[in-house]
């Protein structure tokens, strides 16, 4: 299976600077965005921090079969998910260690949504921490393939709300799992089986929040396969839609 893939990020219309990053490692067929959070700019050092980390240690893992990983593996998880699973715990780890010893990162966190795509079989493995999303685009139509880990979330489990209630509701935006916050984290692990065309779309809510999943579907479909057309056109929608956090989106397609 090929991959081909684009990513776009931007500060937004109301944000001083972006606490988004996100990874294209296509040669270890790894991608995430993570969207960082804490004041005096320390959220975009968890960002920067989560993705780098995956990108070290996918690579280690990758080019040295006799690499120590630092965790015990699960047996019950595949090898590829305990990879996945595992560049996202010490990504966790090292952002926590680093707030521990700078005050003025105290505090600070992150969400990540990462994507890994094992080279022998039409897969994908989806591992998160927060509200940043997943989605799957197939032939027109789109599906959220992540939970998020938010306050709002939470409390939709136990009653209905209107699309009234969800937009007045006080404390959209609080997550309820990021990654730095703890020395362990717990993650979400989401396997999927592709066929050639899908596009998987990894997001901040910079862009989940601002356009709704009928319209992200809709510019997915229009680019007709240019990707790089496509991020760029959802990061114009969200910028169109207020713009009120930082945008970013990475699509990855699998083609035959």
């Amino acid at each position: 299976m090929r991959l081909s893939h684009a990513g776009a990020s931007d500060v937004g219309r109301k944000r001083t600077h972006n606490e988004d990053a996100f990874l294209l490692l296509p040669e270890e067929q790894l991608w995430c965005v993570a969207d960082g959070m804490g004041g005096h700019a320390s959220g975009e050092v968890a960002a920067r921090i989560a993705v780098e980390e995956m990108a070290e240690f996918f690579r280690l893992t990758g080019r040295d079969d006799e690499a120590t990983w630092p965790y015990k593996l699960d047996p019950a998880r595949t090898p590829d998910e305990n990879r996945l699973l595992t560049g996202i715990k010490l990504a966790n780890l090292r952002i926590h260690e680093r707030a521990q010893v700078d005050p003025r990162l105290h505090g600070m966190g992150t969400t990540i949504v990462a994507a890994a795509f094992p080279r022998d079989a039409r897969t994908v493995l989806v591992g998160h921490v927060g509200d940043s999303r997943a989605y799957l685009a197939r032939q027109g139509g789109i599906r959220q393939l992540t939970e998020d880990h938010s306050l709002l979330n939470d409390y939709r489990k136990t009653r209905a709300l209107s699309p009234e209630e969800i937009q007045a509701f006080p404390h959209k935006n609080v997550i309820v799992r990021a990654l730095g916050m703890k020395p362990q984290v717990e993650i979400d692990v989401v396997r999927e089986e592709l066929v050639a065309g899908d596009v998987l779309l990894l997001c901040s809510d910079g862009l989940s929040g601002m356009v709704p999943d009928e319209r992200i579907a809709e510019i997915v479909r229009g680019s007709h396969g240019d990707l790089r057309r496509a991020a760029g056109a959802l990061v114009d929608a969200a910028n169109a839609a207020g713009g009120v956090d930082n945008v970013t989106c990475v699509l990855v397609q699998a083609l035959d």
